[in-house]
């Protein structure tokens, strides 16, 4: 029993499996943001922010309920995982400092 509770993690313990839900929260928290907050079409919305150079700092905002999936990945033995979160979390850094300074 022991042997198949390591393969079924070590199946799910890859870094794309925490880099692809790492990428696709964040959108969909500012998806939600976007619904709940505002009356334009979406990339009106996220035009609204750029011109208030705020864009930025609304990405990192969405990046915050990574925190929370690393944290699960950690708990439950997923380092991979955890590492393409941490991945994925850096590479929505670098999208944020080119939209501050673009």
């Amino acid at each position: 029993m022991r042997k198949a509770e390591k393969m079924s993690k070590k199946k799910f313990d890859t870094l794309w499996h925490g880099l692809i839900p790492a990428l696709i929260l964040p959108a969909i928290v500012l998806l939600g943001f976007w619904i709940i907050r505002s009356d334009r079409g979406f990339l009106d919305f996220l035009v609204q922010f750029q011109e208030m150079n705020m864009l930025s700092k609304v990405v990192s905002l969405c990046a915050i309920p990574n925190l929370l999936l690393f944290f699960i990945y950690i708990w439950t033995m997923r380092n991979f995982s955890a590492r393409g979160v941490i991945f994925a979390t850096l590479l929505l850094a670098l999208i944020m400092v080119i939209l501050k300074f673009v």
